[in-house]
């Protein structure tokens, strides 16, 4: 199981090994208890990736992997 405290600040990278940027925020859908997106604050400019307010907004369907890091894949 993994808790939210324990995304804090996780280093969020592409599965090529880029690093994105750092993990700000998630948005949930507490409705469905449905991860939507993941908000990272960006160390690079990646091109495949929208941007809101700073933050890149990444569809929780693209994450392949969490462990040390977060691990998603640009081509979903």
């Amino acid at each position: 199981m993994i808790t939210a405290r324990s995304l804090v600040r996780k280093i969020v990278t592409l599965s090529d090994g880029t690093v994105i940027g750092e993990l700000y925020n998630i948005l949930v859908d507490f409705k469905t208890g449905t991860l939507i997106s993941l908000l990272v604050k960006p160390n690079k400019k990646i091109e495949d990736f929208e941007m809101q307010d700073g933050l890149y907004v990444i569809p929780f369907e693209y994450v392949r992997a969490i462990s040390d890091y977060i691990v998603v894949d640009r081509r979903r």
